[in-house]
């Protein structure tokens, strides 16, 4: 079957249809990664968003139920240059198609996704509509026009509820602000009592989960757009050690008075270049996201930069001067390769741990007993 991408511009590509049946919009964005489309289609930062993969053969080693990075995926449509059926691959245990029909994606193959990255590259991201079937070019302008913005993508990802996935040493806090899997299994994996907890948690709810550190989750969207977020973030910056991933990174420096903004068309892929400007290291990083913290808004700020991207010299990292947090905008729990940027886990554990040293709590049994006399 046929289907349509028309962008809001006009452009308009035609190729053939696999995954769901139906029509969808959203934002139209790319990404450069020679695999992991199972991992960019379950990655809740892509909600609302259309996935174009600039590598030209997708689908080949199926899907595999290890390497999903949420329950479902997110994305609203997906966009190929050729969608291989037939996946060559042992641990595969179905298709992408297979996928994609089982949770209403409607995906388009056989298009030129070169051009459609130089479209997005020389003038933006910009929205789109994804039809399959022969619907007129008209229909499909006047759907697009009239769809609705979306600012709710981390209320759309985040867990409702609290859970636990214990663990018998230091107890993080992770806030869901559609967080991947990856930092639930790093945390694991070094021994964490980790709770998670939803995008719209007080500050008061964290503090009578006594937690030993703050993790702050990736996510879609606008930081901005969740301001209650900003306000807890606020509230705890200094009262326990944070650390901060891609949107947690965002609304850390948020938090302590820094700006951010959009960019042209975002940091998407495998293959990021980071910099660690105090060893001159540079790094291979995954990313994914539209915004960047301004480098002019941290001059009135606490924190200061550690990282920067090697290609266009963005913010990549940031921590505070005088307090124990700090943030990264690309994925250490995420590995295009090498697994080198894992040891941020480790160093917020350290932090975590040389805090607790120099900012010994009160014994809970003497806590309760001060404030039973002062309720006397």
């Amino acid at each position: 079957m046929q289907a349509k991408l028309l962008l809001e511009d006009g452009t308009l590509f035609t190729g053939r249809s696999f995954g769901a049946q139906g029509d969808t919009t959203g934002e139209v964005v790319f990404n450069t990664g020679i695999t992991g489309y199972q991992e960019v289609l379950s990655d809740p930062s892509y909600c609302n968003q259309i996935v174009t993969m600039t590598y030209p053969l997708i689908g080949n080693y199926g899907i595999t139920r290890d390497d999903f990075e949420s329950v479902r995926p997110f994305v609203n449509g997906f966009v190929v240059r050729r969608y291989e059926p037939v996946p060559s691959n042992w641990r595969a245990e179905y298709t992408l198609d297979e996928l994609l029909k089982e949770h209403g994606i409607v995906g388009i193959s056989d298009i030129d996704t070169r051009m459609l990255t130089r479209l997005l590259r020389n003038h933006g991201t910009m929205r789109g509509i994804l039809a399959a079937g022969d619907r007129p070019v008209e229909e499909l302008k006047e759907m697009l026009e009239s769809s609705a913005l979306i600012n709710d993508q981390v209320k759309k990802t985040s867990t409702p509820h609290v859970y636990n996935s214990p663990g018998h040493g230091e107890r993080i806090v992770l806030i869901d602000y559609g967080a991947k899997s990856g930092i639930v299994r790093e945390l694991s994996a070094r021994g964490c009592d980790i709770v998670v907890v939803p995008q719209d948690v007080t500050a008061d709810q964290i503090r009578r989960l006594n937690p030993d550190g703050i993790q702050l989750s990736n996510g879609p969207g606008d930081p901005k757009d969740v301001p209650h977020a900003v306000e807890t973030i606020k509230q705890l910056l200094g009262e326990y050690p944070i650390f901060g991933i891609c949107l947690g990174h965002q609304l850390l420096a948020l938090a302590g008075g820094a700006d951010t903004e959009k960019l042209k068309f975002g940091h998407r892929g495998g293959n990021h270049p980071v910099k660690d400007l105090q060893t001159g290291r540079c790094y291979i990083t995954s990313q994914n996201h539209g915004y960047t913290v301004k480098e002019e808004s941290l001059a009135g700020t606490d924190f200061e930069v550690t990282h920067i991207n090697n290609n266009d010299k963005t913010i990549e990292g940031i921590r505070h001067k005088t307090l124990p947090a700090f943030s990264v905008q690309y994925h250490p729990e995420a590995a295009p390769g090498p697994f080198d940027n894992s040891y941020l886990f480790d160093r917020f554990i350290e932090m975590i741990r040389e805090y607790k040293k120099s900012s010994p709590k009160q014994p809970r049994q003497a806590a309760m007993m001060a404030a039973m006399r002062g309720a006397r």
